[in-house]
Parts: structure tokens; C-alpha cells; sequence
């Protein structure tokens, strides 16, 4: 017998099957610790709520409500800066998993026309221009990093690009219609602006929030999308666009920021000495990307466990309990579950297996970060260390390197490096590699070849 039901069923209830094939439920609640039972039956709401990811919201029980009890579609805006997406994104992209997995709609959008202007929120000089072919190719690369962490079939996503409604606008018609609804006093307080101010806000600037608010109702009318999300520096230009909505249509629409990834110093994450923290490996490789996780702050570790992994709440609250030498148990778990995330299981694997060696934990340095060398690159059978890191390019320059010694920065095989002077010779590569040790958290294999 099939019991049938027309409403939805309680997440706390799981469909089993019997040996006839039917289908029944059963209430598994009564044998869970509070805790657990708790994370069971939390909405998406809640779930991004404890893990620390809600900012600001312009009608909490309006969208608490939309999240938990209907489906709707949502949109992130990503405008095309670079040929990658990097770890601020990431951000973005797991408040879409979540969302999806609750059964709400992603529409990633990606900025084709906003993109040829340059959102100035948070920066204190304007953008440099791109030309339509450099933002063409970037959201094809967006599109691919996109696709391997969140579903596109069909019905489950949509990709847009707002270039399809803002490129060939008629911009007489587009103010008349559009730009009467915002003042310019509003505009020039929103936050968006205030480090622009400084230096001068050209009026080219100026029109991006008209632009983003446009977006959100044109989305409106295409799909039907009643929310927009974004991190807490988009709250000016989320807030243009549902104001728009109830202007020009009358309807109610909705937005909400999430927390920027920030340590506790309040330091954007997500910056190294190279540079951002990228999501392709060709300029962020696997191993970069794994130890960067593995060594952030003992602060900054159960706040990543719960913006960055799916890991259940409960398993992270015992994380939570660990304190000083154990904290690197959390920062291990933390960096595979992110790389698994970002480059897949085997990548992360093999991550974890250098990263263990480099901490006295293994032997194996196969999946170190590495550059090859040959007998040419030495000079009567030696090579200045200097030059080394130059060609394998540690150092930005010879006098940067020259620094980094002096403070005792550089190590090769665990000898710290005393000269700058200092002179590698053939024979020092008598296991056919030599293994550089840039400040306290880079290493480096370089192999004899």
C-alpha cells in the first residue's frame, strides 16, 4: 500500500520502503539529541542564519517566509573583472548551493553591460575599462567554474547576461522611464559612493546602481525573480532595485546581503603574496589553494567551516570545542573540504598529502608546488640562490630577495639561508631535488632535470 500525501512532507520524516514496494514515512525526531533535531528540521533561512552568512535583509519574516514555505527565483549579479572567479565569489556561490538544494531557483548574472561600466562600490579609483572582447571571454570562463558547483540542467539554473537589455538601450527612453526614480542626493549617500567621493565620481559611475537596479526588474519580468542576494558592499544598489520594482510595478521584492569574507581583525580574505586567491588552477594551483585554508588564523577557522563547507552545524560546534595545537585538526578539515568544493576530491588529496609531508606528517613532496631546473641553468656547477628564486619566480626581484634573506626569510632543505650571496651547487641535488622555504608558509620543490 502507497500512502499519498498532497502536502509536503516534514523534513523530519524519511520515505522508506517496505518488501511489497510501498512507500511509507517515519518520524525518526524522537531519538535525536535536541541539537540535531534542530539542524533536521531548519529551513534555508535559518541555515544561512547559523552559519553566520545573513547581513542585512529588507523584510526578515517576508523572506523567511519566501525561503521556507515557497520556491522562488533569486539572482546574484558577477560582473566579468578577470578571466576567474576567486574566493569572494565562492562566497556568492555557496549561498546559491544552499539555496538550490532548498529548491529555489539560482539565476547567475553576469555582468555583459554593467561590466563595460565597473561597479565603484568599495573603491577609491575607477576601474579600468574593459573592452567587450575582454568581457566576453571572462564570462565564458565564469560560465565553465560556474557549471562544477552548481547545477544548470535544465529547470534547476539559469545563466543570463544583462549586455542582452543593456548594450542597445535607447538612453533618452532608459532615463526618462528608469532614471526619474532616483535622486541624486540618495545616490551620492549611498555607501557605494562614499570612498568614490574622494577623488572624484564621474558621472559614468554614477549610472551603475541605475544599471543594477534596471537588472533586478528586468529579471522581475523575464523570470519572475522577486530576490536579489549579494555581499553586504551591494546593499545601496540592491535596496535601488527593489524600491524600482514597487515603483514601476507595484509589487513587493526583496533583497538580502550576506557577510563579506573577512578575519577577525576585520581584513578582507583571501589575498596572499601573489595576489587573490583564485578558484582556477592554472593561477591558484590546488596546493596553494589548499594551504592557504590550512594555515589562516585559529580565529578565522569555525567561521570558514560554516560560510565555505557543508559540513552539518553539529560536526562544526564539536569543532568549535577544540582549542591551541588541536584547532589544526578544524584548518585541515577546512582546507580539503574547500578544495574538494573548488578542484574535486583527488585534487584535494593529493593537497592534503603534500601539505602533510611539508608539516612532518609524510614523506611523499610529489604534489608540492615545483619548477624544473637543468644543468645549463649553472655556471661552472653552481647557481647563485638569488638567481633561483628569481627563475622560479619566488621573488618579484633580486632586491626583494636580497630583503627576505637578510630577515632570515629563505630555507633550502631546512638550512636557513644566511647570504644573499650564497651559491647552490650540483652536487647539492643529489636526490634530484631541493626543497625552498619562502617565509613560514610557502614551499617549493625544484627539481634537477
Amino acid at each position: 500500500m502507497k500512502i499519498r500525501r498532497t502536502e509536503v512532507v516534514p523534513r523530519r520524516f524519511r520515505p522508506l520502503q517496505n518488501n511489497a514496494g510501498g512507500v511509507f514515512y517515519a518520524d525518526f525526531s524522537w531519538h535525536l539529541p535536541p541539537e540535531k533535531w534542530r539542524e533536521i528540521t531548519m529551513g534555508v533561512f535559518e541555515e544561512l542564519k547559523a552559519r553566520g552568512l545573513i547581513a542585512q535583509i529588507t523584510d526578515e519574516e517576508k523572506v523567511k517566509d519566501l525561503l521556507d514555505n515557497q520556491k522562488t527565483s533569486f539572482y546574484i549579479g558577477f560582473d566579468p573583472t578577470a578571466d576567474s572567479l576567486h574566493v569572494g565569489h565562492f562566497v556568492q556561490i555557496m549561498v546559491m548551493a544552499h539555496m538550490q538544494r532548498a529548491g529555489h531557483t539560482p539565476i547567475a548574472l553576469f555582468g555583459g553591460g554593467t561590466g563595460m561600466v565597473g561597479d565603484p562600490s568599495g573603491k577609491s579609483d575607477m576601474r579600468r575599462m574593459l573592452t567587450e572582447e575582454e568581457i566576453d571571454h571572462n564570462i565564458a570562463c565564469f560560465k565553465k567554474q560556474m557549471s562544477t558547483l552548481i547545477d544548470f540542467s535544465e529547470g534547476k539554473a539559469i545563466m543570463a547576461n544583462n549586455g542582452d537589455w543593456l548594450l542597445n538601450l535607447n538612453y533618452i527612453q532608459f532615463i526618462r522611464d528608469i532614471g526619474v526614480h532616483f535622486t541624486v542626493n540618495r545616490m551620492l549617500a549611498a555607501e557605494c559612493y562614499k570612498q568614490r567621493m574622494e577623488k572624484g565620481l564621474s558621472f559614468f559611475e554614477l549610472n551603475y546602481m541605475i544599471m543594477q537596479s534596471y537588472d533586478f526588474l528586468e529579471l522581475n519580468h523575464r523570470y519572475n525573480c522577486q530576490l536579489e542576494l549579494g555581499g553586504d558592499d551591494q546593499w545601496s544598489n540592491i535596496i535601488g532595485g527593489v524600491e524600482l520594482i514597487r515603483r514601476k510595478e507595484g509589487k513587493e521584492a526583496y533583497g538580502m546581503t550576506f557577510t563579506l569574507l573577512t578575519t577577525s581583525e576585520g581584513k578582507k580574505m583571501g589575498k596572499t603574496e601573489k595576489g587573490a586567491v583564485w578558484l582556477d588552477p592554472e593561477k591558484t594551483t590546488p596546493f596553494e589553494f589548499y594551504q592557504y585554508w590550512r594555515n589562516i588564523g585559529d580565529a578565522d577557522v569555525i567561521k570558514c567551516l560554516k560560510i565555505l563547507t557543508f559540513l552539518p552545524l553539529s560536526e562544526i560546534n564539536e569543532l568549535a570545542k577544540l582549542e591551541g595545537g588541536e584547532l589544526n585538526k578544524a584548518k585541515e578539515i577546512l582546507a580539503f573540504e574547500v578544495t574538494k568544493l573548488i578542484h574535486g576530491e583527488e585534487e584535494a588529496l593529493k593537497a592534503q598529502d603534500g601539505a602533510r609531508a611539508l608539516f612532518g606528517a609524510g614523506t611523499n613532496t610529489e604534489n608540492m608546488p615545483s619548477s624544473d631546473i637543468t644543468a645549463s641553468d649553472f655556471i661552472d656547477g653552481e647557481i647563485g640562490v638569488l638567481d633561483l628564486l628569481a627563475k622560479i619566480k619566488l621573488i618579484p626581484s633580486k632586491g626583494e630577495g636580497r630583503r627576505l634573506i637578510e630577515q632570515g626569510g629563505v630555507a633550502i632543505d631546512d638550512v636557513k639561508v644566511e647570504s644573499a650571496t650564497t651559491k647552490l651547487a650540483i652536487r647539492d641535488f643529489d636526490k634530484k631535488y631541493v626543497i625552498i622555504k619562502k617565509g613560514k608558509k610557502i614551499h617549493h620543490k625544484v627539481n634537477l632535470i
